[in-house]
This record gives structure tokens, C-alpha cells and sequence, in this order.
């Protein structure tokens, strides 16, 4: 889910995006309009949507399993 409004000017726009990320909990937040796909910005859903990170590299960290290795050597 995503939040969608519309600002007055640049400054506005500023302020509002700054308040509106700290409050809402949406997978993103778009004044003025929409980005539709853009490999660069992250996609996807928070809680439990269903949806998980696409795009950027928040995606690929989606398909990846980390897992660490510890070698003790004493």
C-alpha cells in the first residue's frame, strides 16, 4: 500500500514528504505523483501485506539467505 497526496510547491512538498514518512506506515510515500516502476526505488509492502522488496538493492537482498560463518581461533 502506498500513500499518495499533493503538495502546493517544492517547499511544501519537502515538508509534507518529511511528515508523512515519519507517520504512515506504506511501502511509500508520492506527492505530485506516482513512479510506476524505476529500478532505483525500492518496492513492496510492510507488515504483513504479502508483498516483500523489489527493485534496488533492497530487492535483491529479498533472494538472498545470509548466513555467518564463525572460525574460532583459540
Amino acid at each position: 500500500m502506498a500513500s499518495i497526496t499533493t503538495a502546493r510547491d517544492a517547499a511544501h512538498a519537502l515538508e509534507l514528504a518529511q511528515k508523512l514518512a515519519g507517520e504512515l506506515e506504506t511501502g511509500g510515500v508520492f506527492i505530485n505523483g506516482y513512479c510506476a516502476t524505476d529500478p532505483r526505488v525500492t518496492f513492496g509492502g510492510v507488515k504483513k501485506s504479502g508483498f516483500g522488496r523489489e527493485l534496488s538493492h533492497f530487492g535483491v537482498h529479498e533472494f538472498c539467505n545470509a548466513q555467518t560463518v564463525w572460525l574460532d581461533r583459540h
